[in-house]
């Protein structure tokens, strides 16, 4: 799917994933631009924790990982969040 980039590289546990929310987008997508920032688009709302859960679950398929793997560190109001994988 060329809307899901291989973040393979980056699945060690451990790991921290900053990563730029965007709701309400058009589409789901992750983009990872050549300074290896990750932004998610995702088309949930930003409202009982939807988009948190679409992100983490965009993103960890793109990581090869299941979606328990991934703990929401910091940023659950935020469009900025920190993700860490276990």
């Amino acid at each position: 799917m060329k809307d899901i980039p291989d973040l393979s590289d980056l699945a060690n546990p451990g790991t921290e994933i900053l990563v730029r929310v965007t709701p309400r987008a058009g589409r789901n997508a992750v983009v990872r631009d050549a300074d290896g920032k990750i932004t998610v688009r995702v088309t949930a709302p930003p409202e009982d924790g939807k988009a948190n859960a679409a992100v983490q679950k965009l993103l960890a398929k793109s990581l090869g990982l299941a979606k328990s793997r991934l703990r929401l560190v910091r940023g659950a109001t935020s469009r900025d969040k920190l993700f860490r994988i276990v």
